[in-house]
Order: structure tokens, then C-alpha cells, then sequence
């Protein structure tokens, strides 16, 4: 059985009550504000210094990670945006932790959710601390399929290829799961260092949009999708809070710019 929604019908209960958690209705960035920061914006496409996979490319990578799982159970850990959108199939979910590493708004676009004259930053995971996210088991006969299918999702130059690994996760049950993992540290040029301040980094988010939307949505969906896993990440909670603050004060600027 294949799964395509954001929600797998295998997670464990979360380690929390309910009613401990965060909902989304206790948003500060609400739909309504992420609406304001949408504007139709035409994809540059990438970058002329880019070196693009080939075909050939992705097959040999391919090959080599479905290599290295061999018999293993193949689970590739979400944190961001392939929690709601994973573009793979699979069979089974379940929350998991990765230690020694946290999520960060550390990397530069220029496409997609950015543009060149607005670049915006997307996530990543960074150094130090823990990150709480969602493990994806993949059926073991389509295990080379949706590696592929994953690769051509998060991995589309040269520049990105030290950016994914084999990462431990511990789960809910205390059990150490091997986890496909993308955009994990990495020598990109792309990745904002030292990472930026939180304020930073929400201004940032308020202004930047691309041909596929905007950062404060990507936010906005990030957030809202770990809550239904009942995963709350306080950096991310603080952040879609000052991104709320930005939107709002940016668009009161502008109406009274507008009505002098």
C-alpha cells in the first residue's frame, strides 16, 4: 500500500498530551498573512555557474545508495517540506529524532521560494542540538525507485551533492534507525555562515517569494504539518511569530506610504 499524504496512518501517539500541544489555530502567522506575501514572480531558472545532474548521474547514485542499505528497511527522515510534499512513495511513517543536528534557515535561493532580487533561505539541518522530524519506510521492492525519486526531488546540481547522508535517528520506541537524510550540513556556497540571527532570518522570510511562493508559506506549512505529528519546535515557533510581526508592519508601512 503506497501513501501520498502528508499524515501516515502508522505514527505513534506523540509523547505528549494533546492538549499540551501547540495548535495551529495559535498561530501568530495566520493563512491570511502568508496570503499577503504572495506575488506572481517568473522562474529565472538556474543559475548559468550551476553544473546540473545528468541522467546518468542520478542512476549512478542511485545505484550506489540502494547499494549501501542493502537488506535494511529503507526510512528517509523528513524536517521540513518532505513532511507535507515528500514527492516518494511509502508505506509506513513514524516520528523519530536526529542528534547532534537542529533545523536552520541557512540556505540562500534564488529560485523557487526566492528570487535574485529577493533571495530567500530555505531549511536545512545544521550542527549541535536535536531535531524532531518524521520517518518514511519505503516498500523493500521499490526501495532504487523512490531513491531515485527522492534524489530528483532535493538534489539538482553538483553543488548539492555532499548535502546528503546516512543519518542514526532514534525513534519513539528508543530503537536507532539509519535514515536517508537530505540537505545535512554540507560544502555548498549556497549555506549562510555563521547562521543568521532569528530576526534576521524573519525579515528574510517576510519579503521572499519565488515562482513556487513564498518562505512565510513554506514557514507556515513547516510548522503546521509538525503540530499534526504533535512536534513543536520553539526556534520555529518564535520565528513564525517575528515573521507575523514583519508581515504586519510591513503592510502597515505601506498603507500609510500609500495614503500620504
Amino acid at each position: 500500500m503506497r501513501l501520498h499524504s502528508s499524515l501516515c496512518y502508522f505514527r505513534r501517539p506523540p509523547e505528549k498530551p494533546p492538549e499540551a500541544m501547540p495548535k495551529p489555530s495559535t498561530l501568530s502567522l495566520t493563512q491570511d498573512l502568508v496570503d499577503l506575501c504572495f506575488r506572481e514572480e517568473i522562474d529565472p531558472g538556474p543559475p548559468a555557474t550551476w553544473e546540473p545532474l545528468t541522467d546518468d548521474d542520478y542512476i549512478r547514485i542511485a545505484d550506489r545508495l540502494f547499494a549501501e542499505i542493502g537488506e535494511e528497511p529503507l526510512w528517509i527522515f523528513a524536517y521540513g517540506s518532505l513532511i507535507w510534499k515528500p514527492g516518494f512513495d511509502s508505506i509506513a511513517c513514524q516520528r523519530a529524532a536526529a542528534f547532534g543536528w537542529h533545523r536552520s534557515f541557512s540556505l540562500r535561493i534564488e529560485r523557487g521560494r526566492g528570487s535574485p532580487a529577493q533571495p530567500g533561505l530555505m531549511m536545512m539541518l545544521s550542527r549541535g542540538g536535536r531535531c524532531d522530524g518524521v520517518i518514511y519506510q519505503v516498500a523493500d521492492e521499490e526501495k532504487r525507485v523512490q531513491i531515485e525519486k527522492a534524489l530528483r526531488r532535493e538534489v539538482s546540481h553538483r553543488d548539492s551533492l555532499a548535502s546528503f547522508r546516512w543519518l542514526p535517528v532514534r525513534t519513539q520506541g528508543g530503537e536507532t534507525i539509519r535514515a536517508l537524510t537530505f540537505w545535512v550540513g554540507g560544502t555548498s556556497k549556497r549555506i549562510v555562515r555563521p547562521l543568521l540571527p532569528l530576526d534576521e532570518v524573519a525579515k528574510v522570510l517576510a519579503r521572499a517569494c519565488g515562482h513556487r511562493g513564498s518562505c512565510a508559506e513554506y514557514l507556515y506549512n513547516t510548522v503546521v504539518h509538525l503540530a499534526e505529528f504533535g512536534i513543536h519546535d520553539r526556534n520555529l515557533w518564535r520565528l513564525q511569530e517575528m515573521v507575523a510581526n514583519e508581515i504586519r508592519a510591513m503592510h502597515v508601512r505601506e498603507k500609510v506610504s500609500a495614503e500620504a
